[in-house]
């Protein structure tokens, strides 16, 4: 069975990020780019399921610029087999990320979709869903265990009651959560093996898709930076603050 895993090159978790001079997006020159920490957790679930025998083949897809290279040599080196991206220089909405998807999956043909929940840039959580209504095929997001049996799926996921698990008949699309694993290094002869291996690339607009955008940034900006707390004595000193010097009760 082939598994498709989809990633995203985003900028490094560990990195402050900035807006531009000019407030039309995130200032991403210069800093630290990284793969989406929970794309990291689907392909280390790929691979797993590869080494124990479940999978035969894993592609790591992902949609961007020459430099998201970079990205897809670090999926080959910790056990991807192979790499195909997706080039252009826009920045795709989540159901135009999903539409790309899904033709790569139709030709394809991957007994399983393996995605992070959400990149940590934008934080939509919807690509996933977006993908599997695409396809038709069933889903299971936020997963945190996942186990292969034969045409089927077991996933489960954590909700705010407790955990559920769910039964999927395959080809299936799942979304990876923190909990479902803990991604590997590569080892350094993985990483040099990894830059002598082809990467397939496809010009986004040759694929002959249909991707209007939908929404328009008008503008980003820093957070306001908040107020330092206060520490008062007694409860009879809030309530003189909260009434008489913040004028928020009666």
């Amino acid at each position: 069975m082939k598994i498709v895993v989809p990633i995203k090159r985003v900028i490094d978790h560990n990195v402050r990020v900035r807006p531009t001079a000019d407030g039309t997006g995130v200032d991403s020159a210069s800093v630290k780019m990284a793969i989406n920490p929970f794309c990291e957790i689907a392909l280390e679930e790929a691979v797993r399921l590869k080494e124990r025998g479940l999978a035969s083949e894993v592609l790591v897809v992902t949609i961007g610029t020459a430099a998201a290279q970079e990205q897809l040599r670090g999926a080959l080196a910790v056990g991807a087999d192979r790499a195909l991206l997706i080039e252009t220089e826009r920045a795709l909405e989540p159901l135009a990320v999903a539409r790309t998807l899904a033709r790569i999956v139709e030709e394809e043909r991957p007994g399983l979709a393996l995605l992070g929940k959400q990149a940590i840039d934008s934080d939509d959580n919807q690509v996933g869903q977006m993908l599997a209504a695409l396809l038709g095929w069933p889903q299971a997001t936020f997963a945190s265990a996942l186990e292969l049996e034969g045409a089927k799926a077991r996933v489960t996921r954590e909700v705010d009651g407790g955990m559920v698990t769910l039964e999927l008949a395959l080809p299936a699309v799942v979304t990876a959560d923190l909990r479902l694993n803990e991604p590997r290094y590569a080892r350094l002869p993985d990483i040099m093996k990894a830059k002598k291996k082809p990467i397939e690339r496809r010009a986004l607009e040759e694929m002959a898709l249909d991707l209007p955008a939908q929404t328009e940034v008008l503008a980003v900006e820093t957070p306001t930076p908040r107020q330092r707390g206060v520490i008062l004595d007694s409860v009879d000193a809030l309530i003189d603050k909260l009434r008489n010097v913040e004028k928020v009760i009666p």
